[in-house]
């Protein structure tokens, strides 16, 4: 269990045991609401793919929306958009985030926000946010981006400016539901399609030293 679901599972216990001195029914009610607890703030293990270039999905989840879009303007990435890559989290995917790339941490900023659905498109522009962007050593600049939901209202962030990373690596948590976007440098196309569903650090959202072409799903 992530380490931030700590004191709501306390807590929930704590309650729980006072309950059932009030009232068995209610005491049941607590106890299923502190399993669902523990269930959420859930963080297996997860075996990453370690070529150089490949971006993994920073969270499970599925993808929402695959755009053209400007990185946040506190990045200082420029306003020329970049393929966006949406992978949209509801309240029973692992909320641990994960790093999509190694690298050196270039920008960490965070965004105050609204919380509006993180399914609409015009969240990645009003929610709360935390942006990173992460330059590879090979010199290529990803952007991540953990976007607050219509329930979410905490954005965790563990990683700091000049940091050295790892793909994969844990870096933080949003609670409860929420949004997680990717921003690929330009020329670099996604290999996951609207639609499909993503394992945090394991699938692959895209390989920068691949020329291929962006894929297109089909539901069968």
């Amino acid at each position: 269990m992530h380490r931030a679901g700590v004191p709501f599972v306390v807590a929930g216990v704590v309650v729980t045991f006072l309950a059932a001195f009030v009232w068995a029914p209610l005491a049941a009610v607590f106890a299923l609401v502190t399993a669902w607890m523990i269930y959420f703030f859930r963080d297996p293990d997860r075996v990453i793919p370690v070529r150089e270039g490949l971006v993994v999905s920073p969270a499970d989840g599925m993808v929402q929306l695959i755009v053209p879009a400007a990185p946040p303007p506190e990045l200082e990435m420029g306003d020329r958009p970049l393929t966006r890559v949406s992978v949209f989290l509801n309240v029973f995917n692992v909320h641990v985030n994960r790093v999509p790339i190694g690298g050196r941490i270039v920008r960490a900023r965070y965004r105050p926000g609204l919380f509006l659905n993180a399914a609409l498109d015009k969240a990645s522009d009003d929610n709360e946010r935390m942006s990173i962007c992460v330059r590879t050593d090979a010199g290529q600049q990803v952007a991540f981006v953990q976007i607050a939901g219509l329930v979410a209202r905490r954005i965790l962030c563990d990683v700091r400016d000049d940091e050295t990373v790892m793909t994969g690596q844990r870096y933080g948590l949003i609670r409860f539901g929420s949004r997680c976007d990717i921003y690929l440098p330009e020329g670099v196309s996604p290999l996951v399609c609207v639609g499909q569903t993503t394992v945090g650090g394991e699938t692959v959202i895209a390989d920068l030293g691949s020329a291929e072409s962006a894929r297109i799903g089909e539901t069968r």
